[in-house]
């Protein structure tokens, strides 16, 4: 049986005569605590002058601190935070990276040299008088319509080749509509019609009803790591070729720099290195238009970033035999710094290259004197005492003030390869 429970009573009841005890416990008793009402605007009180005059003071010998610090015209830089009164995280990205975006035109492109006027004009002399139309998605699209048009019985077949069928007007009005999204999205979320569009066979088409285009920079930025990661290497080449590029070369023609969401498109489409040098960095080189503000924008992406030594060795390759161009010297000298060990045909390729400038009576751009001495400085191990001696005999030809005392003081010292084969050669005999 449980113990009865005592009766609480309180010490200043216990003080109290019986009556008085029996009328306090009928009446309700106010609890200790005291609520805290917050004012409203009409009982806020003023501040007294007392007050006020010393928060003015004290804004006053900030404001004297200040200019001591910043100098009295202003030649200090005072930055406000920008302050974000969004509710969600979307918010806070879209200042982000419009914060971003404005200070793109002080980005750093990997340390690559700024671009003169003088420069430009120094190229526009090996640049291609006749360069080719860079094509695009929406050309590839309408020379496909029109074959189709001419050739109504002809079926394409599956491999790699465009389905052009006849699209359902629900799928149509449905990508009509994540166009829409596309020409003004921000950040976020994007439509799920729209991750689907690599995993369709005749995904080009239903890419074109999207107008790429049109679309924002930060829709770029999220299409090309969709396409990136869905496609395979030959897809993506395409992708990069047919509406990337010509979307970076625009946008470097109209504002003269390239918008941070499109730079990290770059970066990303480097997850496929060969899709990316065979969609970007050849096609670039060999349309004879490339200017050097385009070659020093998308070799920072390469100087930045990690790329299989076999790609850089093929592309290497590919540079060393085409048509030269003055922005080529930026891709040899950015692929070259990377310090690959190069296949001796790879060698072989770039020493050619340098060698058949011999009998070129123009005047050659500094950046082709720069990518030789680089040339020197990381491979005159791995060239032959042949080649080394015609590579001398091409600074007799052409020669600059700074760079090219450096670049004999580097072939000079080189111990080529075939000297060492010989003494290892000798080595043995006398073993």
């Amino acid at each position: 049986m449980g113990k009865a429970k005592k009766l609480k009573s309180s010490k200043k009841g216990q003080l109290l005569p019986l009556d008085q005890q029996i009328v306090e416990d009928d009446r309700v008793k106010p609890k200790g605590r005291e609520k805290v009402r917050t004012r409203t605007d009409e009982e806020e009180e003023f501040v007294d002058s007392r007050l006020t005059s010393r928060i003015l003071n004290q804004a006053r010998r900030q404001q004297q601190e200040l200019e001591n610090e910043i100098g009295p015209s202003g030649e200090g830089v005072v930055k406000k935070k920008k302050i974000s009164l969004g509710d969600d995280d979307d918010d806070d990205d879209d200042s982000q990276n419009e914060a971003q975006s404005e200070d793109e035109g002080k980005f750093d492109y990997g340390g690559v040299p700024n671009v003169t006027e003088e420069d430009e004009r120094a190229l526009e002399m090996f640049m291609n008088k006749n360069p080719r139309k860079q094509l695009t998605l929406a050309d590839i699209i309408m020379d496909k319509l029109t074959e189709k048009q001419t050739e109504l019985r002809t079926q394409f077949s599956d491999q790699g080749s465009l389905q052009l069928q006849d699209i359902d007007p629900r799928v149509r009005q449905m990508y009509e509509g994540v166009r829409d999204v596309l020409v003004k999205y921000r950040s976020g979320k994007v439509p799920k019609a729209f991750k689907v569009i690599p995993k369709l066979r005749n995904w080009e088409q239903i890419l074109y009803l999207t107008e790429p285009h049109r679309w924002s920079a930060a829709s770029m930025y999220m299409a090309t790591r969709i396409f990136a990661s869905n496609l395979k290497e030959k897809m993506a080449q395409r992708f990069y070729n047919l509406v990337l590029l010509p979307r970076i070369r625009d946008d470097i023609s109209e504002y003269k720099r390239l918008n941070f969401h499109l730079y990290q498109a770059l970066r990303k489409a480097l997850f496929k290195p060969g899709a990316f040098m065979k969609g970007i960095v050849l096609p670039l080189c060999e349309s004879g238009s490339c200017t050097l503000r385009e070659a020093i924008i998308v070799c920072s992406v390469l100087a930045r970033n990690s790329i299989p030594m076999l790609h850089s060795a093929a592309a290497l390759l590919k540079l060393a035999e085409m048509q030269y161009a003055g922005a080529t010297s930026i891709f040899l000298r950015t692929l070259i710094d990377k310090k690959y060990a190069l296949p001796y045909r790879v060698i072989d390729a770039l020493v050619f290259h340098f060698v058949r400038f011999e009998r070129d009576q123009r005047d050659l751009p500094v950046l082709w004197h720069q990518s030789l001495l680089a040339f020197a400085q990381r491979y005159k191990a791995d060239i032959s005492s042949e080649q080394r001696d015609a590579l001398l005999a091409l600074l007799r030809a052409h020669s600059h003030a700074t760079v090219t005392p450096e670049t004999r003081r580097e072939l000079q010292s080189a111990k080529c390869r075939d000297v060492e084969v010989t003494e290892s050669e000798a080595a043995m005999d006398v073993k």
